[in-house]
């Protein structure tokens, strides 16, 4: 049975944002390659990316997820600028909201060409880098797993599992299973550590993570 890990982002609720001048991470409040637009996605529709294999039914809960707010009558416009007001003014909620929409394709971002892109990482990775740095064990999380897999900054697997155990150890679940993968499997050259694997997965598990619970399975079949 195949080891499981979290690859994308569709858990996290789009409510916050936030901010780092780390080397390492991009910073993006002064523009790089690419300039952010104001507009996201028509209020209520996923982008078509999301839609892939989705029936009606799974799309609208997916939208409820990671639109909770729909209902507070307001644009989506007036939506992403008070949210982006709130991330730039300090607010990890608002700032790993922002990452997360820039991340999904629901916050509009254009290439040095001008050309719409379909995701931005590199902003959301600024955006998560700095709610991160305030604690905010979504944002930590989500920072992981875009070091974990190299979007929107370079592929660094240590770096992942700093952002991941920061998470974890304020209960995040996904960040739980995912350091239980990385120490069993070694990923990107990380020290195996099979006794520490299992004490994360069992710590998710006991949340009621169907990942971890496999991947407990998987080892006691071994």
């Amino acid at each position: 049975m195949p080891y499981l890990i979290p690859t994308i982002l569709i858990a996290l609720m789009m409510t916050a944002c936030g901010n780092s001048e780390n080397a390492s991470t991009p910073d993006t409040s002064k523009g790089t390659q690419q300039s952010t637009l104001n507009e996201i996605t028509p209020l209520g529709e996923l982008p078509s990316f999301l839609k892939q294999g989705l029936s009606a039914e799974e799309q609208d809960a997916l939208k409820k997820e990671i639109i909770p707010t729909l209902d507070d009558g307001m644009t989506p416009e007036e939506r992403f600028k008070k949210l982006r007001m709130d991330a730039e003014a300090g607010d990890p909620d608002a700032q790993n909201g922002l990452g997360t929409m820039f991340y999904l394709g629901e916050a509009v971002s254009r290439d040095a060409a001008g050309n719409i892109m379909e995701s931005d990482p590199v902003t959301a990775a600024g955006w998560f880098s700095r709610a991160a740095e305030q604690g905010h064990a979504d944002a930590q999380f989500n920072l992981g797993l875009l070091y974990l897999n190299g979007e929107g900054v370079a592929q660094n697997t240590s770096t992942a599992v700093k952002w991941f155990t920061r998470s974890a150890e304020q209960g995040n679940v996904d960040a739980q299973n995912n350091l239980g993968v990385i120490y069993l499997t070694g990923e990107g050259g990380a020290t195996q550590d099979k006794d520490l694997a299992i004490e994360w997965f069992r710590k998710a598990a006991k949340q009621g993570n169907e990942e971890a619970k496999q991947n407990l399975e998987a080892i006691q079949a071994q």
